[in-house]
C-alpha cells in the first residue's frame, strides 16, 4: 500500500478530494491545500493522468513530528531511501515550512539532503554520489511541526497539460480553469460560453470534461522513469482513461476581441485534440447573446491587477452585467475576479461566492443562477 499527497490551489480541496474518490483510492483525507489518500503503486500513474484540479502527485515516504534539526535529521534518515533511489539517482530537495519552529526552509532543505546522503552512504558504501541518473525530486512540507516528505511523481505541475505551447498575457492555470468548469456543473449537455477566452483555456478544459478525456494523456511524468514503479502501470492507466472517453456533439464557444488570442486558442484546441467540439471567434463581449434557455457562461475577464487599470475594469464589469441580464434565467454564470467591488459594478450580488487563488492572487468566484 502506498500513500499519496496531492497539493492543490487553496479553495479547490473538495474538488480534488472528489476526483480522488472517483478514481477509487481509499482513506481520502482533505486538508488545507492538500489531499492525502492510500492506493497501490499503480495509482501513481492513474492520479497523474486523470487529475484535473490537483497541482502534482507526491508519493509519501515519511510523516513525523520535528521541532529541532536533530529530529528532522533522524526522521529523514530513518526512511529507506535505498529502496527508491539508485546509486546514480539524482535527488534534489525542495520544500517549505509554515507555522513551525523550524521556520527556515533553506536550512531544512540542507538537513534533509544531509540525512539522505548519510543514509545512502551507509547502504551503498559511497562517499559521494554522482547524481547523473534519473531524477527523484524530493519534496518536504513542515506544517505545525509535522513533516511530510516524499517523491514528486509529476515533474512539471499538472496544470501543464501539454496543449498550451504559447500563451497570451496573464494566462489562467489549467487546473483552476477546470475547477471553474466543474463548479458550473457543466457536463457537456448545455451550451458553454466564455466571452473573454484569451488563449482558450476555459473552453478547452470544458471540452476535455465534456469528452471525459483525461488531461494528462498527452504529457510525460517524472515517475515514468522511476525504477521501482512498474512500467506497465502507465500503459494500463492510459488505456483505462481512453476507454472512458465519450464521443458526441458539443456546443462550446470562446470569444475574444483580440484576433491573435483567437488564433492561439484555435492552435491550442488542436494540440488538446478538441478542435472538433469547441469554436473560437473574434467577438466583442458587448455583443454576446444566446437564445437557448439553459447554458453556462464561465469566464475570467481582465481585472485591475492583471491587464487594465481599475476604472477600465469597472466599466468592463458594468458592461458584463448588462450582457448577463440579457441571458435567459436558466443560465449559470461564473466570473473569476480579484476586484473587491465586482458585485457593485456588475450590478447584482452573487448568489454564491467562493474564494480561490489564481497563482498568488487572491480572487473570488462570483456565481449567479442555480449554482
Amino acid at each position: 500500500m502506498a500513500t499519496y499527497m496531492i497539493p492543490c490551489l487553496l479553495g479547490l480541496e473538495k474538488l480534488v478530494g472528489d476526483e480522488v474518490k472517483r478514481l477509487g483510492l481509499k482513506n481520502v483525507r482533505v486538508e488545507n491545500g492538500r489531499i492525502f489518500c492510500d492506493g497501490t503503486p499503480d495509482d501513481c500513474a492513474r492520479l497523474n493522468i486523470n487529475l484535473r484540479c490537483g497541482a502534482r502527485v507526491l508519493l509519501v515516504l515519511g510523516e513525523f513530528p520535528a521541532r529541532s534539526f536533530e529530529e528532522l535529521f533522524q526522521g529523514v534518515k530513518a526512511i529507506a531511501w535505498e529502496d527508491y533511489i539508485p546509486r546514480d539517482g539524482a535527488f534534489p530537495v525542495k520544500g517549505y515550512s509554515i507555522t513551525s519552529q523550524l521556520h527556515s526552509a533553506p536550512a531544512c532543505q540542507s538537513i534533509v539532503k544531509k540525512a539522505m546522503v548519510e543514509r545512502l552512504k551507509s547502504r551503498y558504501g559511497l562517499e559521494q554520489f554522482p547524481e547523473t541518473g534519473v531524477k527523484y525530486q524530493v519534496r518536504f512540507s513542515i506544517f505545525k511541526d509535522q513533516v511530510v516528505i516524499g517523491l514528486d511523481g509529476s515533474g512539471e505541475g499538472l496544470y501543464k497539460r501539454g496543449y498550451r505551447a504559447v500563451g497570451v498575457e496573464a494566462p489562467l492555470r489549467e487546473t483552476l480553469a477546470a475547477a471553474m468548469v466543474l463548479l458550473s456543473r457543466y457536463r457537456g449537455r448545455d451550451p458553454f460560453c466564455d466571452p473573454f477566452c484569451g488563449s482558450g483555456t476555459i473552453p478547452i478544459e470544458a471540452a476535455l470534461i465534456a469528452k471525459n478525456r483525461a488531461p494528462g494523456l498527452d504529457r510525460s511524468f517524472d515517475a515514468q522513469r522511476w525504477g521501482f514503479l512498474p512500467q506497465r502501470a502507465w500503459l494500463d492507466a492510459a488505456e483505462e482513461a481512453m476507454d472512458k472517453e465519450f464521443s458526441g456533439v458539443y456546443d462550446i464557444w470562446g470569444g475574444d476581441i483580440d484576433p491573435r488570442a483567437i488564433e492561439i486558442a484555435r492552435s491550442n484546441a488542436v494540440k488538446a485534440g478538441v478542435e472538433d467540439c469547441v469554436r473560437f471567434e473574434v467577438a466583442d463581449m458587448k455583443d454576446f447573446r444566446r437564445d437557448s434557455q439553459y447554458g453556462q457562461l464561465v469566464t475570467n475577464p481582465p481585472y485591475g491587477e492583471r491587464l487594465m487599470d481599475r476604472a477600465e475594469a469597472e466599466e468592463l464589469y458594468r458592461e458584463l452585467g448588462r450582457v448577463w441580464r440579457r441571458l435567459p434565467q436558466g443560465w449559470r454564470t461564473l466570473v473569476l475576479s480579484s476586484h473587491t467591488e465586482f458585485e457593485r459594478t456588475f450590478g447584482r450580488p452573487a448568489d454564491k461566492k467562493r474564494k480561490l487563488y489564481n497563482g498568488m492572487l487572491k480572487c473570488d468566484l462570483f456565481m449567479y443562477g442555480n449554482v
